[in-house]
C-alpha cells in the first residue's frame, strides 16, 4: 500500500464551470484516484473553489454584491455540478475558510523567513478607470519575444517565455479593454533564481523517472532557462493579508501563491474533520507517498515552477538554505498531470462570447457517464481535442449504447427469462476459457494504463474485450439454446458472460461509477461497487462571517474505503437477476442540430 495524493486544480469561483474545465482537471483524476483505491493504495482527493483575485471582485462589484457573497454563490453552483458528475474527492472545499487562510500565512512566512521572499520595487499594471491592480493573467498583448497574439501577462502560451504585464507589446484589460497604466509599486518577490538550482534537479529527477507526459517536462523545463523573481504579492483589499504587513489592508497575497497552498490546507482540513487532525502527514511528510497533481496545461507553470518553488523555499532547500516550518519537510509532486485543451465545434471555449457548455446545462440533458465516457475517451489527455455534438452522439450510441450496454441488456435478459438467476456453469469449453482469460488478464493491462495516465489507451482496451464478449456471443449462439438437452451449456454460455460482464463492469466503474452501480444492482449486487460523493453542509473550523454568524458552506466528501479491490470477483450463483433497462440512453441525431442552435444562449443558472 501507498499513500497517494490526488492534488486536483482549483475552480476559479467566477462562475460554473464548463466542460473544458473537468476535461482537464476533474474526470481524469477521478478516474485515476478511483483506480488507486482499488488497486490498494490509500487516496486522499482534494480541491476546492479559488476565491481570492481581482476577476471576482470586479464581477462582483458589477453585480453589486460582495466578493464573500459572490463567492458563495459559485461555491455551491460548482459543488452541486461536480458532485453530479461523479468526482469522489475525499474533501472539496475553499480558500476563503479560516484553515485555509492559516495554513497560507504559515506557508508564506517561513518561505519569507528562510530568505526566498524578498521585497522590492516593481511596475504593476493599474485600470485607468478604477485605479485597481490588474492580475497578469487578465492582460493580453503580442509577445515580445516571438510576436505571437493573446500573449498574457504572464506568459506566452506560443512560446513558453515568462512574462511581465510591462513586457506585452500593445497590452489590453481583458476585464475592461482598457489599456493599463504602469505605476511603482512595492512588492514580496519569491526569488525562483535562487531555487533554481533546487528546481532543476527537481525536474531532472522527473525527467529521469520517464513518467511525466514529454510536453509538460518540456514546457517546465524550457521556463526554468529563463527563471527570474515573481512577484507573489497584490495591491487589492481581496484576499488573504499579507504577513508582516497587516498595516497596509490594500496589500494581498497573490492568489497564484494562495492558490496551490489549498492542496496542503485541504488536506489538514480533512485531518481535522475525520478527528486525526495529524494524519495529513501520512501524505506530506512521508517520502515514500506519491503526489500527483492535475490541471490543463495552460497552468502547468504553477504546478511545475511556483508551487514546487514554495515548497522547497519552505523546507529550506534552495541556495540560501533555511529549515522547514513547524509542518516539517513538505513533499514536492510525483508528477504533474496536465491535459491540453478541449475546444468545442473548433473553437476555443469563451463565454463572453458564448462558446461554452457549462457542466450544469450538460447533466440537465444527458448522463453524466456519457460525458465521462467522451473526455475519458476522446478528452486531451496529450493533445488538444474538440468536443462536438455530433462526435458526442456517435461514442455514446455506437461504443455506450451498442456495444457495452446492448451487451449487457442481451445477457441480463436471457438470464432473467431463462433462469432467473446466475446458472450453474457445467464443463467449460476452450472458447469459453478463452474468453475468461482473455477478460482476466484485462485487469493487469488495464489497471497499468490508467495508473501511468494513459486513460484513453485504457478505455480502448475494455472496449476491446467487449467486443471480444459480443463476438462470443455471436459465435455460442445461446439465444438458440432452448432445447433440455442443451441447457447445461445454455447455462454454461450464460455464466461466462455473466462473470465477463461483471469483470468489465469493475473495469469500467473508475470511468463509468453510475452505470457500473446500476448494472451490478441488474445482475443482483447492492449496486455499491464505485461509491459516489456527497455534499455535506459544514461549520467553519476557526472563523465566523463578519457579522458573527456561523460560517456555514458544503463540502465534498465521501465513504470510499470500502471498494472492490481490482481483480476478478468471482460471481454468485444462483443471485437473482432482474428485468433489465437501458442502463444508457440512445441520443437521436436531431439533437445535434437542436444543441448546435442552442449553443448561442446557452448560460449556466
Amino acid at each position: 500500500m501507498t499513500h497517494v495524493l490526488s492534488a486536483v486544480a482549483w475552480p476559479y469561483a467566477n462562475g460554473p464551470r464548463h466542460i473544458g474545465h473537468v476535461a482537464g482537471f476533474g474526470v481524469p483524476s477521478d478516474v485515476f484516484s478511483r483506480y488507486m483505491r482499488m488497486a490498494g493504495h490509500e487516496v486522499l482527493m482534494v480541491s476546492g473553489t479559488d476565491e481570492h483575485g481581482t476577476p471576482i471582485l470586479v464581477q462582483a462589484e458589477a453585480e453589486g454584491i460582495s466578493p464573500q457573497e459572490l463567492a458563495d454563490r459559485n461555491n455551491r453552483l460548482i459543488v452541486e455540478d461536480l458532485v453530479n458528475l461523479g468526482l469522489s474527492y475525499d474533501l472539496f472545499t475553499r480558500t476563503t475558510t479560516g484553515n485555509h487562510i492559516a495554513v497560507t500565512k504559515a506557508m508564506f512566512a517561513q518561505v519569507r523567513d528562510n530568505g526566498y521572499l524578498i521585497e522590492k520595487r516593481a511596475m504593476a499594471a493599474i485600470s485607468p478607470s478604477s485605479g485597481r491592480a490588474l492580475p497578469d493573467r487578465y492582460i493580453e498583448g503580442t509577445c515580445p519575444l516571438c510576436g505571437a497574439g493573446g500573449a498574457r501577462g504572464d506568459q506566452c502560451d506560443n512560446c513558453g517565455k515568462q512574462l511581465d504585464p510591462i513586457d506585452l507589446i500593445d497590452p489590453v484589460s481583458k476585464i475592461n479593454g482598457e489599456t493599463p497604466k504602469f505605476e511603482e509599486t512595492s512588492h514580496y518577490f519569491l526569488d525562483l533564481p535562487a531555487l533554481a538550482d533546487a528546481l532543476g534537479k527537481w525536474l531532472d529527477e522527473r525527467e529521469a523517472s520517464g513518467t511525466w507526459r514529454p510536453n509538460v517536462i518540456r514546457f517546465s523545463k524550457n521556463i526554468l532557462a529563463e527563471i527570474k523573481p515573481r512577484a507573489m504579492t497584490r495591491d487589492i483589499d481581496w484576499g488573504i493579508p499579507v504577513p508582516g504587513w497587516e498595516d497596509q489592508p490594500s496589500k494581498r497575497l497573490y492568489v497564484w501563491f494562495d492558490a496551490v497552498v489549498g492542496y496542503l490546507s485541504a488536506s489538514i482540513e480533512w485531518a481535522r474533520r475525520i478527528g486525526q487532525p495529524e494524519r495529513w502527514r501520512e501524505w506530506w511528510n512521508n517520502p515514500q507517498a506519491r503526489s500527483y497533481y492535475f490541471m490543463g496545461k495552460d497552468n502547468i507553470v504553477f504546478h511545475s515552477q511556483v508551487w514546487p518553488a514554495e515548497l522547497l523555499g519552505y523546507n529550506g532547500e534552495g541556495e540560501r538554505g533555511g529549515q522547514p516550518g513547524e509542518m516539517g519537510r513538505l513533499n514536492l509532486p510525483t508528477e504533474v498531470v496536465s491535459s491540453e485543451f478541449l475546444t468545442m465545434e473548433g473553437k476555443k471555449f469563451s463565454t463572453s462570447k458564448s462558446v461554452v457548455i457549462y457542466v450544469r446545462d450538460m447533466l440537465s440533458r444527458y448522463q453524466a457517464d456519457a460525458l465521462r465516457y467522451f473526455i475519458s475517451a476522446a478528452g486531451p489527455e496529450n493533445q488538444d481535442a474538440d468536443f462536438t455534438w455530433a462526435e458526442f452522439v456517435r461514442r455514446t450510441n455506437d461504443e455506450l449504447v451498442a456495444a457495452w450496454g446492448n451487451l449487457v441488456n442481451r445477457v441480463a435478459s436471457m438470464i432473467h427469462k431463462r433462469v432467473g438467476a446466475i446458472p450453474q456453469p457445467g464443463q467449460l469449453q476452450p472458447e469459453d476459457k478463452q474468453l475468461l482469460d482473455q477478460v482476466e488478464a484485462g485487469f493487469a493491462e488495464v489497471g497499468q494504463l490508467i495508473a501511468t495516465h494513459r486513460q484513453k489507451a485504457a478505455l480502448q482496451q475494455i472496449m476491446h474485450l467487449v467486443s471480444l464478449a459480443n463476438q462470443y456471443v455471436a459465435a455460442t449462439e445461446p439465444f438458440k439454446l432452448k432445447t433440455p438437452e442443451t441447457q447445461e451449456r445454455l447455462h454454461t454460455i450464460l455464466w461466462v458472460l455473466a462473470q465477463v460482464i461483471a469483470d468489465l463492469n469493475l473495469m469500467f466503474s473508475p470511468f463509468l461509477p453510475s452505470s457500473a452501480n446500476a448494472i451490478d444492482r441488474v445482475f443482483g449486487g447492492q449496486g455499491d461497487i464505485a461509491p459516489m460523493p456527497r455534499i455535506e453542509e459544514v461549520k467553519d473550523l476557526d472563523q465566523t462571517r463578519e457579522d458573527g454568524s456561523d460560517f456555514i458552506y458544503p463540502i465534498i466528501t465521501g465513504d470510499y474505503d470500502d471498494v472492490p479491490h481490482w481483480g476478478r470477483h468471482e460471481i454468485q450463483i444462483g443471485r437473482s437477476v432482474s428485468k433489465p433497462k437501458p442502463v444508457f440512453q440512445k441520443l437521436e441525431p436531431e439533437i445535434i442540430e437542436e444543441e448546435l442552435a442552442r449553443l448561442p444562449l446557452c448560460r449556466g443558472s
